[in-house]
């Protein structure tokens, strides 16, 4: 008797190899960005892709607000072509930072998405801040 997990048989392991690792193409984790942001190893642009209201209840260290429906040419202009970002919205339940992905894409800009968004960050322990003096 097989489960729902084991009846389609897993891939063997190039395949899987493969896979996985394509996905870092993609996609950083919570952990990660926050080694790279407190380590001075920050090599990418962070940006919050939900609206202002929430970006600024709260929102990840030295992330830029661009909400995903204004990423365009004009407001990418201040940074190079080559800079990559890496994108979050609220969490898993939030396809915001797809949305985010796809457009930088489709403007030919280097992109990952930040699995967990918000919601992860929290998760992992790590806190949000506000721009508030």
């Amino acid at each position: 008797m097989s489960s729902a997990v084991s009846r389609p048989p897993a891939a063997d392991s190039k395949r899987a190899q493969q896979h996985f690792q394509s996905l870092l193409e993609y996609e950083t984790d919570c952990w990660d960005t926050h080694h790279a942001i407190t380590n001075n190893r920050k090599d990418f642009v962070l940006l919050d892709v939900r609206g202002a209201d929430l970006f600024q209840q709260g929102h990840l260290p030295s992330s830029v607000n661009l909400p995903h429906m204004k990423i365009n040419e004009d407001n990418l202009a201040e940074f190079p072509m080559e800079t990559l970002f890496v994108v979050y919205c609220a969490g898993p339940h939030c396809n915001g930072a797809d949305k985010a992905a796809i457009r930088l894409a489709t403007l030919n800009r280097p992109v990952k998405k930040m699995i967990g968004g918000i919601t992860g960050w929290i998760d992992e322990g790590f806190q949000l801040v506000t721009d508030e003096k």
